[in-house]
């Protein structure tokens, strides 16, 4: 019998992201509005009010997957989310004027004990984003 490995498979990353909104159009708008992201793949042929799913690019390797809630039953899931985009500490005030400048209201500023700065807002849908420097984990 073979030995059994003491530690698993190194991962690479977590490469997607998955929002479960009212409107997907409505929420690839604003995610490529605010944050520059492209749209990689859709469910049909259009980014209409029919639309179940987006698959959009959020750096260069990582993917931001939006979601119709209701649409697919056993993997919906409920309640706001948060997630964090990572940002170089020299733009953090080009990023709160451009949210600001698309009309989203910064919720909150907070300053990490490890030096991170960061900024919380929310998306249609009330999911709770962040944009924040390095400094806020041992990792980044």
């Amino acid at each position: 019998m073979a030995e059994q490995p003491k530690t698993p498979p190194r991962v690479n990353g977590i490469l997607e992201t998955s929002l479960y909104v009212e409107s997907v159009a409505r929420s690839a708008e604003f995610y490529r509005r605010v944050f520059g992201f492209e749209v990689m793949d859709l469910d049909g042929d259009k980014l209409d009010d029919k639309a179940r799913l987006c698959a959009m690019r959020a750096g260069d390797r990582s993917v931001l997957l939006l979601f119709k809630k209701g649409a697919t039953p056993d993997t919906d899931a409920s309640g706001s989310i948060h997630v964090a985009f990572g940002i170089a500490r020299s733009e953090l005030s080009a990023w709160e004027n451009w949210i600001v400048s698309q009309g989203v209201p910064i919720e909150f500023r907070e300053s990490w004990k490890y030096g991170a700065e960061a900024l919380f807002f929310r998306d249609p849908d009330g999911h709770l984003l962040e944009v924040v420097t390095p400094g806020v984990w041992a990792i980044y």
